[in-house]
């Protein structure tokens, strides 16, 4: 059997059939409209975000499977905080150091989207290890400095929220 595997990154839910797919799936013989659509149907929930997702075709029989990936951590992130883009650069202005505010509900909820993805053997070193994300993109979390949140995880605080594994 013959199988060919395109990778893209598109926006969920907003695939079209122009560039990256449409190039890449037209010498494959594959209805690129069918493609496009299942992407998106597959994507949808995450709009406005940059989505990895994989086409394995069989060149032979003209069929095809799509694999979706998570969106990076930083995207997730942004999304949950409601806002477009992190910190630019490193302002040593204090007001300008964070952007986004986000809940420990959120940074669990980006932790369980990227579990497979991490490298932390708990939850709770997983949720710490997003944390790390928000130090860079200039994300609070409960109103408290990335770093301070850490201290909080490691002090017991919101213990409940990582029991359940």
């Amino acid at each position: 059997m013959s199988e060919t595997t395109i990778e893209a990154l598109v926006e969920g839910g907003k695939a079209t059939a122009g560039p990256p797919l449409g190039p890449e799936l037209g010498p494959t013989g594959v209805n690129i409209g069918q493609v496009v659509a299942e992407i998106n149907q597959k994507t949808a929930d995450m709009n406005g975000m940059s989505v990895p997702v994989k086409v394995i075709v069989n060149v032979e029989n003209k069929t095809f499977k799509i694999e979706v990936g998570t969106p990076p951590t930083s995207g997730l992130l942004k999304k949950e905080a409601g806002i477009e883009k992190g910190k630019q650069g490193t302002e040593e202005n204090e007001e300008k150091k964070f952007v986004g505010n986000i809940s420990i509900d959120s940074v669990v909820k980006v932790a369980k989207i990227k579990r497979n993805a991490v490298l932390a053997k708990t939850m709770k070193s997983a949720v710490k290890e997003i944390i790390g994300t928000c130090q860079t993109l200039g994300i609070t979390v409960e109103s408290l400095t990335p770093k301070e949140a850490i201290q909080a995880i490691d002090a017991g605080r919101w213990a409940d929220k990582f029991r359940k594994e």
